[in-house]
């Protein structure tokens, strides 16, 4: 992204939105619920089991409460008064109903243990699906997109998503369940007590609404505060050089003291609306259990009920108003849920890289007459293999690179290279210096066709770049970038994954000819030394030295080579200037620096200024003129 950012443009903010937090909201519920279910359509048979499950768990329970009322008129109710009861019969129902209770709680067990098997195999699907999108996206998606808020995907998103799969839909499903069934018994029990009933739970429905709601709104915030304050975190530990050095802890402390009191107050307000939802409701819920006891009593006493109706009611009343509650709590979750797969579905739905190129990369090998032919061994001879109207034809691989007429314009707007035309001929070095934001790597970029052309021609030994497939045109290319980055693995890894199918002695060479292997075998474990975070027990320099060695076993006929030295102290340099001549002899090599004493001996020199070549020559050349680029070395020897 640095070189990016030297063309003029702006990413989004560090740490990225908010989007997608719990409490946000899905703009499109329907197809968002439809692609989420699309990735369950393997485990038909597991679903339709839940599904039993599910109707088995709530049926237990609702029909364990009804058993209420036989269990009490039919095998309680004659034992009254007699001196020595038959508990035969009454014992044989606490059985069933105990039997029918464990009927439940396997369910209950099968149900989760099921629903834990089907959602990891649907977000191992999505995750799968997300990465393989990712990295067909191109380089101007993620330059535009912040880090973190990619990042957000695969852990906020797609853990809300988990839990819903698993946990909050079955539940929300099985309270659905439980308040139409307990309704329905309640309805058969007494539908005057069932109305009474519903009348105080549309007092309890408005509490949850307003509770809700407040909580809601509380918990948006919340995440918003969360994330702002995790991404200037982020910002703060990465900064810390700079921080100490030019002693801004105080300014940093009070500033993390402003984000964290606006998260306290933020989870403050929103916690305590959620944490008095259950008490009220737990308490409104004893108020209408003593209410339907007395209306229960006076009717059983009157003769409009019986005594095991009204001990099954009570009990239906107290397990309705859960299931409720539940249903408004779930909701919540259902929703913040799929925002964030919504979220995830739209980075499925970028645009990918596109690539009409027809043109690939073939081994060859000549024949006694001096012609090329295709081969399926590496040979060290490369060649473009040209699909024509009868058959094809192979062009060598040599590296003359032609720029003509070419603008380019990142946004559409604002342009950052104008009519630059240029030709660099088989095993030519051509350098680019100039002001920063002058356009330099933006050429390299168009050579790699991580963007393209807005007019004009780009040809790669005479052949269009764009009818040249991008991963046969990029692994014809090496390139060492001022910002190195090194993946978890060992030296001899990192190396390797300029080439996959280099062996282990031709690693070593290239770490001999980048003038690397020096400083790896001082390595604790040599070229097997592990490295993480990016290469931190590594000196900048060091980490320079690896890409470079990376490129090196590449082996490319073409070299891009931006600001490849910028890190390595003047003494590194002066050792492993050899070794770079060695790496760029017979390669057409680009070179961008901004230290001139590495350009010195260019074939060309092109002076960019505002995107246009104001100036071209080599060294002698533009020193004779006197223009931009004899002012640029002058002034650095005067730095000097």
């Amino acid at each position: 992204m640095a070189n990016e950012r030297k063309e003029g443009r702006q990413g989004p903010p560090p740490g990225g939105p908010p989007r997608g937090m719990p409490g946000a909201k899905p703009r499109e519920i329907k197809k968002t619920i439809g692609r989420v279910l699309s990735y369950l359509e393997g485990y038909r048979g597991r679903l339709v089991l839940v599904a039993f499950c599910l109707l088995v768990s709530s049926g237990s329970t609702i029909a364990g409460t009804y058993f209420l009322k036989p269990l009490f008129n039919t095998f309680l109710m004659p034992l009254k008064g007699q001196q020595n009861p038959d508990l035969t019969a009454f014992a044989q129902a606490l059985t069933a109903m105990g039997a029918l209770y464990l009927a439940g709680v396997v369910a209950v067990f099968l149900q989760n243990r099921i629903m834990l098997t089907v959602s990891t195999g649907a977000l191992y699907r999505i995750r799968a699906e997300l990465f393989a999108k990712m990295e067909k996206l191109p380089i101007s998606y993620f330059d535009t997109h912040a880090t973190g808020d990619l990042m957000s995907r695969y852990t906020n998103d797609m853990d809300t998503l988990r839990q819903m799969l698993s946990q909050s839909l079955p539940q929300f499903l099985t309270s659905c369940v439980t308040i139409v069934g307990v309704f329905v018994a309640m309805l058969l029990l007494s539908p005057l007590l069932t109305a009474l009933m519903m009348a105080m739970m549309l007092l309890n429905l408005r509490i949850i609404k307003v509770l809700g709601g407040r909580s809601g709104r509380g918990f948006a915030r919340h995440h918003r505060a969360l994330g702002a304050m995790n991404g200037y975190i982020e910002e703060m530990m990465e900064g810390q050089k700079v921080v100490k050095v030019f002693c801004y802890e105080d300014k940093a402390r009070a500033e993390f003291d402003r984000l964290n009191r606006r998260l306290a107050e933020a989870g403050t307000e929103a916690n305590t609306a959620a944490s008095v939802l259950m008490p009220i409701m737990g308490n409104l819920s004893y108020l209408h259990y003593a209410v339907i006891a007395v209306a229960g009593s006076a009717l059983a006493i009157g003769g409009g009920m019986d005594l095991g109706s009204v001990a099954a009611f009570l009990q239906y009343s107290r397990s309705f108003s859960q299931p409720i509650t539940q249903l408004s709590q779930q909701f919540n979750t259902l929703l913040s849920a799929l925002a964030g797969a919504e979220r995830i579905f739209k980075l499925m739905d970028e645009t990918p890289e596109t690539d009409e190129g027809d043109v690939t990369l073939v081994c060859a090998e000549r024949g006694a007459d001096g012609s090329l032919a295709e081969t399926a061994s590496r040979t060290g001879l490369w060649a473009w293999k040209v699909p024509e109207e009868e058959g094809f034809r192979l062009v060598p691989l040599a590296g003359a690179v032609v720029l003509k007429d070419v603008d380019f314009s990142y946004d559409g707007i604002k342009p950052v290279l104008k009519k630059v035309s240029l030709y660099a001929k088989p095993g030519q070095k051509i350098a680019f210096v100039g002001s920063t934001g002058a356009g330099k790597t933006t050429i390299t970029n168009l050579i790699n066709r991580f963007y393209e052309v807005s007019d004009g021609e780009v040809t790669y030994d005479g052949i269009p770049l764009q009818r040249i497939k991008k991963p046969d045109l990029r692994r014809s290319l090496g390139m060492v970038l001022q910002d190195t980055h090194l993946f978890t693995g060992t030296v001899m890894e990192n190396i390797r994954y300029g080439r996959l199918d280099a062996s282990d002695d031709e690693v070593r060479a290239a770490a001999v000819t980048a003038g690397a292997d020096g400083f790896i075998r001082m390595l604790p474990q040599g070229y097997d030394t592990p490295l993480t975070a990016d290469g931190g027990n590594l000196s900048q320099g060091q980490r320079q030295l690896l890409a470079i060695a990376r490129a090196a076993v590449a082996d490319p006929p073409v070299l891009v080579l931006d600001e490849a030295t910028s890190s390595i102290d003047t003494r590194t340099e002066a050792l492993i200037e050899r070794g770079m001549d060695r790496l760029m002899e017979g390669r057409t090599v680009f070179v961008i620096a901004h230290r001139l004493s590495t350009v010195r001996n260019a074939n060309a020199i092109m002076v960019l200024e505002q995107g246009e070549i104001i100036e071209r020559g080599d060294h002698e050349d533009l020193i004779a003129q006197k223009g931009k680029y004899y002012q640029l070395y002058t002034g650095m020897f005067e730095l000097e």
